[in-house]
């Protein structure tokens, strides 16, 4: 872990986590990556066979920031995600066949089918939602985290954000108040290089998103968001630090998206030899590595996680596509006006 931010740092030391964990508890970190990829490569098969519609934004490459950065937290913890957010709700604890009856607008999905690919939420496991605004997510954490202090639930709200939003003005009054206030909540930035199709350096003053929190007087981190380890390392002290009432963090992951922006981008903007260069880096492959390499997993047992997930999505896919659609009858059904009162 390199940190670049001039403001109050600490250091992350590899592969220091693994004293706080149980080697259970690295391999369930593990599964949840592998059912992290196979959830985000069948929605894409899904939607090519067409079996869904709309768009999706698959965060195939980022499996290790979305898990790393939820490892400290519990089902008490809250989190706030992002229109590329199927990873995080997975690593947050859902369930793979709610998630996915979601994915296909079903009856059975976690929203009911409601919210589908950009919005999907599980409150009973601090999963406050996706967000289809870039930054959506920021403010709403901070809400969260002030909720938790006046409340003194001793909780912790962790928001999940893209490199594009930290040109967004919610980025900043979000770290400002959180600042002022000291509130216990985390700011992890999936720095995966491109905005859409716009690449950091030509839309950002700074180098490192990091390198913005020094203008809120709080700690600014970069990691390395391919490594598991690094990440969670960090979500550690950010949590810590956070729960001990010394306020919020910023984490900077640089991590990648081997698949374009959403269905409809070409990718024409970023050389096949830069994706194949990153693709190398799998953070999957690397934890695996690492597993076997530290003795808390054999080979053959490390192997068997990711057969163990393919049933787990067979299953999935197959409960799924049997949840039935929502009635139309049913098209108000927890629309409430503000007087939260049902419309019909």
């Amino acid at each position: 872990m390199t940190s670049h931010s001039n403001s109050a740092r600490f250091s992350v030391a590899h592969p220091k986590v693994y004293d706080r964990l149980a080697p259970d508890e690295v391999l369930g970190a593990l599964r949840r990556m592998h059912r992290i990829r196979r959830f985000e490569e069948t929605a894409e098969d899904s939607y090519i066979r067409g079996l869904s519609y709309g768009t999706m934004h698959l965060s195939i490459g980022q499996e290790a920031t979305a898990v790393g950065a939820c490892m400290p937290l519990s089902d008490a913890d809250w989190i706030t995600s992002t229109h590329r957010g199927h990873g995080h709700c997975i690593a947050k604890g859902a369930e793979l066949g709610p998630m996915f009856a979601e994915f296909l607008g079903r009856e059975g999905g976690y929203c009911k089918g409601r919210g589908g690919s950009m919005h999907i939420a599980e409150p009973a496991k601090g999963n406050l939602g996706a967000n289809g605004i870039v930054g959506g997510g920021l403010p709403i954490a901070v809400g969260a985290a002030l909720s938790a202090k006046k409340r003194r639930t001793g909780a912790v709200a962790l928001a999940f954000f893209g490199d594009g939003a930290n040109n967004a003005g919610a980025f900043h009054e979000a770290l400002n108040i959180a600042s002022i206030w000291k509130l216990p909540v985390v700011f992890v930035c999936e720095n995966n290089q491109y905005a859409m199709s716009m690449a950091m350096a030509r839309s950002t003053a700074v180098a490192n998103v990091a390198d913005r929190a020094s203008a809120y007087a709080i700690p600014g981190v970069i990691v390395d968001g391919n490594s598991f380890a690094d990440v969670a390392e960090a979500s550690f002290q950010a949590t810590e630090r956070a729960r001990a009432g010394e306020g919020p963090t910023l984490i900077e992951a640089k991590t990648y998206r081997t698949r374009g922006h959403s269905r409809s981008d070409r990718n024409r903007y970023r050389a096949r030899e830069e994706i194949e260069a990153w693709k190398a880096r799998d953070p999957i492959a690397r934890l695996e590595a690492e597993i076997v390499a530290l003795g808390l997993a054999t080979e053959p047992r490390v192997a068997a996680i990711a057969a163990e997930v393919e049933k787990e999505m067979a299953e999935a896919v197959a409960a799924a596509s049997a949840s039935p659609w929502p009635a139309v009858a049913d098209v108000a059904r927890d629309v409430y006006s503000p007087a939260e009162r049902p419309l019909r």
